[in-house]
């Protein structure tokens, strides 16, 4: 019975370490930072600002900056709330054809107060298209991201 519940636990925390690493492996980490940067805190304030490095956090392996003191801890009293959808990557691209493309941390939409980034550079800004087709496209890139990772319940 022992070796059996040791077997368990080995197995539930290697999973847990491989979906650990498999979020990091998933995420839009640019010099490995979440939102190249920026504070995931600050877009829900109406502006995107930078973060600074002593204002770091690192939750479930991702590191985040937040530009003050207050918006580090608002984020780690609830992670989830703040966190970009899509793990960073341009919501546009992962509901149109389920691919992780960059974004422009600039260039973003709170819907359902989730935070949606897009990219916008030359020309292009995937917001003005994920505008004509939301909730289709919400749908899409919901599916396609489950694919690249699933939540933890």
């Amino acid at each position: 019975m022992k070796a059996l519940l040791f077997t368990a636990l080995i197995l539930l925390g290697n999973h847990s370490i491989a979906q650990s690493s498999n979020r990091k492996s998933q995420f839009n980490l640019e010099h490995g930072l979440a939102i190249q940067g920026y504070d995931p805190v600050s877009y829900f304030n109406g502006k995107p600002l930078p973060g600074k490095k002593e204002y770091s956090f690192i939750f479930e392996e991702v590191t985040y900056r937040f530009a003050s003191i207050e918006n580090k801890r608002a984020f780690e009293k609830n992670p989830k709330k703040y966190e970009p959808q899509y793990g960073g990557w341009c919501a546009y691209a992962m509901g149109n054809n389920g691919t992780k493309v960059e974004v422009n941390p600039k260039t973003y939409k709170i819907t359902d107060n989730k935070l949606y980034l897009f990219y916008d550079f030359y020309f292009t800004n995937t917001l003005e298209d994920w505008n004509l087709k939301e909730k289709m496209l919400k749908n899409k890139a919901d599916a396609n991201w489950a694919t690249f990772y699933k939540e933890k319940p």
